[in-house]
């Protein structure tokens, strides 16, 4: 499912027209992104959690030149964990 077929099952699932429903996954989008970048962590009871995690530097080899050693700086990385309830509808 991409994000237009995601919009049009919105619309028909909340009686909202496309352009509503799309204005409303945007906004949601926005807030989520922000919040991540502020370091926020986001929990929606019965669907999942967003948070951000730091990623320690380490070292790597360069599949373009094999043996090659590079290091790979620190990183902030967005993660999503699935609440128990969604994986018990997904089994």
């Amino acid at each position: 499912m991409n994000k237009t077929e995601l919009i049009t099952a919105i619309s028909e699932n909340a009686a909202l027209s496309k352009k509503d429903s799309e204005k409303a996954w945007n906004a949601a989008v926005e807030v989520i992104s922000a919040e991540l970048k502020k370091g926020e962590k986001i929990q929606l009871a019965g669907f999942g959690s967003f948070e951000v995690k730091q990623r320690a530097a380490r070292t790597g080899r360069n599949p373009q030149k094999p043996g090659e050693v590079i290091n790979i700086p620190a990183s902030k990385v967005p993660t999503f964990k699935a609440s128990k309830t969604l994986k018990d509808i997904v089994k």
